[in-house]
């Protein structure tokens, strides 16, 4: 089975680490790595091939306009945005809405992330391989 390869750019840090624990303890996922700012962000997102980023926007329900730029370069990434103080969170997909995910706990988070990419032809085809 493919596992889902996500990309950490998490402020604060205890917010990151619960992502991160949450994350590690998913069979079908793995963090391929962890950025902090939005250039390493984008140099991450070319280098490894990535399918998830999860950002924590620095302004609580701030949109981080690292989205449209990841988008454009990468149309089949999911992105998830979480407030810093974990009360709003939003799905980032290519040509569709931002999508607000209305309860914003970690386990909704990954269960809109495994929707959106059981959705996605590309993944269905690299998942089987």
């Amino acid at each position: 089975m493919k596992r889902i390869k996500v990309l950490l750019s998490s402020r604060p840090k205890l917010l990151s680490e619960v992502i991160r624990f949450l994350i590690e303890h998913q069979p079908d996922m793995e963090i391929v790595g962890e950025v902090l700012d939005p250039l390493q962000l984008l140099h991450a997102s070319r280098k490894a091939a990535v399918d998830v980023v999860i950002i924590t926007p620095l302004k609580a329900n701030g949109e981080p306009k690292i989205c449209h730029l990841l988008l454009a370069e990468h149309p089949l990434l999911k992105i998830v945005t979480q407030s810093a103080n974990g009360e709003a969170a939003y799905l980032y997909q290519a040509g569709v809405d931002k999508k607000r995910i209305e309860e914003p706990s970690g386990h909704s988070i990954l269960g809109v992330i495994r929707e959106a990419l059981s959705k996605s032809p590309v993944y269905k085809i690299r998942s089987k391989s």
